[in-house]
């Protein structure tokens, strides 16, 4: 297949058409959701381009990826993750969801290859198990502190939220308060670390 030009780092055009084919334009092919699947997994970056309106619909098409194999093969996302995750839009922590689902596939592709290597090919992941749900249970602690640092300025992130606020700290406590949670999250990352290690 002849292959066109494009800059070094400059994503993959595909380009879907009404019949819903999909077009590689730079293999010159058309190409399935499994080939698209490939390519993320060998990490070729792509966008994909309506061929009429060339407007970016890599969203849809990557969500339709998830979708078939969700339908096709074992299953990867409970259906109670599935429920939150549907619970979460127009909620008013949707703006939050997206950068916390990152962070932590992150922090799983980060130790994918280490987890990989310590139980090899075909040996039961459950064993880690154990390690997910602290590295999990982590997470969630710390999103939860972030909440109230957010929604309620430092003071609240280090009192239960049965407790009433205090008044407003000063200037130097408000410093002493971000120094704190500072420490407290670079403590929490090195839990993280030793528990993924």
């Amino acid at each position: 297949m002849a292959r066109k030009k494009r800059d070094h780092g400059e994503p993959i055009i595909i380009k879907k058409y009404a019949n819903r084919r999909l077009y590689n334009t730079e293999t010159s092919s058309y190409v399935t959701l499994d080939h698209l699947a490939d390519m993320i997994k060998s990490g070729e970056e792509f966008v994909v381009r309506d061929a009429k309106t060339g407007e970016d619909i890599t969203r849809a098409v990557l969500t339709q990826i998830i979708f078939e194999k969700e339908t096709r093969e074992k299953n990867m996302l409970p259906i109670s993750f599935l429920r939150q995750l549907i619970s979460l839009y127009g909620d008013s922590l949707q703006a939050m969801v997206p950068s916390y689902l990152q962070s932590a596939m992150e922090v799983l592709t980060r130790h994918q290859e280490q987890i990989r290597s310590t139980c090899g090919e075909g040996v039961d992941t459950g064993n880690f198990m154990p390690i997910f749900e602290e590295l999990t249970r982590q997470n969630l602690a710390l999103f939860e502190q972030s909440m109230r640092t957010f929604t309620s300025g430092p003071q609240a992130a280090r009192k239960p939220a049965a407790q009433p606020a205090a008044e407003a700290p000063k200037a130097g406590e408000k410093d002493k308060e971000i120094a704190d949670l500072q420490a407290q999250l670079a403590a929490l990352k090195e839990k993280v670390d030793a528990l993924s290690s």
